[in-house]
């Protein structure tokens, strides 16, 4: 079985982005994607906080491979990485990185590990030394909570006023929350039927996990 991987954060790439980009490497290296797993997360939670995501890697099966887009996606503290990365490649499940064209499984050896951990220190190191916020980072939105609902109402077909009277907010500011976030692309492109599950509405740090619906060739010719 074969996830794709994405997680909505602040600091990370809209997960439209992350879905290009996995579905490009995913192409190229003939890997047929099963299922697609989101994250939503309002803040950037340690590891132990994050119980979806800890259940969701303790469901996966032998043989079972992960794609990412990047690897400060799983996590972005280096020590968080490591038990990620043990954990996944003693249970013998492939890892694929979209970015950097890597792929770690029970083969790799600490050598070829340890330049991907070292530039996220780096990368993490050149953040807490910036001034201001970094470069693409986002700050946090009162509708971080609603966007698992957000996504499911527009693939329902609602459009933005209808899901602003939903949800008893402002149209102009769920408009610029949508168009910031990379949303309607999101949806719009995406090659998973989005559910929603019950009684998630509002609550941070919810997984997703969608069934793979669409054909191949789709894929490809959206890309295109």
């Amino acid at each position: 079985m074969n996830y794709a991987y994405l997680r909505q954060m602040p600091d990370n790439s809209n997960m439209s982005e992350q879905q290009r980009n996995i579905l490009s490497f995913s192409l190229a290296q003939n890997l047929q994607i099963d299922k697609e797993v989101i994250e939503y997360s309002s803040k950037n939670h340690p590891i132990e906080e994050r119980k979806k995501f800890e259940e969701f890697m303790h469901s996966l099966e032998e043989g079972s491979s992960l794609i990412v887009d990047t690897l400060s996606i799983l996590s972005d503290r280096a020590e968080e990485l490591i038990k990620i990365i043990n954990c996944m490649l003693s249970r013998k499940i492939d890892l694929y990185i979209a970015n950097s064209k890597t792929l770690l499984n029970k083969e790799t050896t600490v050598v070829e590990i340890f330049p991907l951990l070292n530039d996220l220190r780096e990368a993490q190191k050149a953040k807490s030394n910036q001034i201001g916020r970094p470069k693409g980072s986002r700050s946090s939105s009162k509708f971080d909570a609603y966007q698992s609902e957000i996504i499911s109402l527009l693939r329902e077909g609602m459009n933005v006023s209808a899901i602003a009277r939903e949800l008893g907010v402002s149209r102009s500011s769920l408009k610029d929350y949508i168009e910031s976030r990379g949303i309607r692309e999101l949806v719009e492109g995406s090659w998973m039927e989005i559910t929603q599950p019950q009684g998630i509405s509002g609550v941070d740090n919810t997984i997703l996990v969608c069934p793979f619906e669409q054909e191949r060739q789709q894929q490809k010719e959206r890309i295109s």
